[in-house]
This record gives C-alpha cells, structure tokens and sequence, in this order.
C-alpha cells in the first residue's frame, strides 16, 4: 500500500487497483484529495477496474462524496471501469438520502 496523500486527519492511499481514504474528509481537503486520486486514475490503462474505498470514513461529509464523485466522473473519461464503491455507514446512508446509490456500484452495504 503506498500514500498518495496524507493531511489534517484524513489519508488516500492506493493498494493495488484500490483507492482508498481514511479519516475525516472535510472541505477544506477535498480538492487535494480529488485531484491526487483522479492523477491516480489519469494513469491507469483504459479498461483497468478499479475500487473506491471510503469505509474507513468516519462521519458524514458531503465533502467525501464530492471527491467520489469526481473520482467517478474522471475514471469514466479515462475509460477505467469503477468495479466497487464501498462506503462507511454514514456515507452509506447521506448517499441514499442524496439519491446517489443507484448511480454507483455499491459494494455490500455498510453494517452498523
């Protein structure tokens, strides 16, 4: 697993074909994140499958839902194909309140 960024109190790093953060994803973080996992995905080859893993989020942010988002948006125009999205209970839930779920493949839903 290698860091691709650590700051205030959240992480991403990558594993393999895996994305993933850790922490708490606020605003004020959100654009470096999303740009040093959409860098990431800028260098996979088209057709690569990838997973995007924010179980490690502990508490509600629309912000962390920003970065998946572009994360999404930037491996649909790189040709990488999103295998998974998993996500921590409270993204789970503020993401079927948003009506996001059916537009991601969701991993297994979160457990409480």
């Amino acid at each position: 697993m290698s860091v691709l960024l650590e700051q205030h109190s959240s992480s991403l790093e990558v594993d393999g074909s895996c994305l993933a953060v850790t922490g708490e994803v606020g605003f004020e973080g959100a654009s470096a994140m999303a740009g040093a996992g959409s860098a990431w995905l800028a260098e996979q080859p088209s057709g690569t499958e990838v997973v995007f893993d924010l179980s490690g989020v502990g508490r509600v942010s629309s912000a962390a839902l920003s970065v998946l988002l572009e994360w999404t948006r930037q491996a649909r125009d790189a040709g990488v194909e999103v295998a998974a999205v998993r996500l921590s209970v409270p993204l789970e839930r503020l993401t079927r309140v948003a009506g996001l779920d059916t537009l991601l493949p969701l991993a297994e839903p979160a457990t409480a």
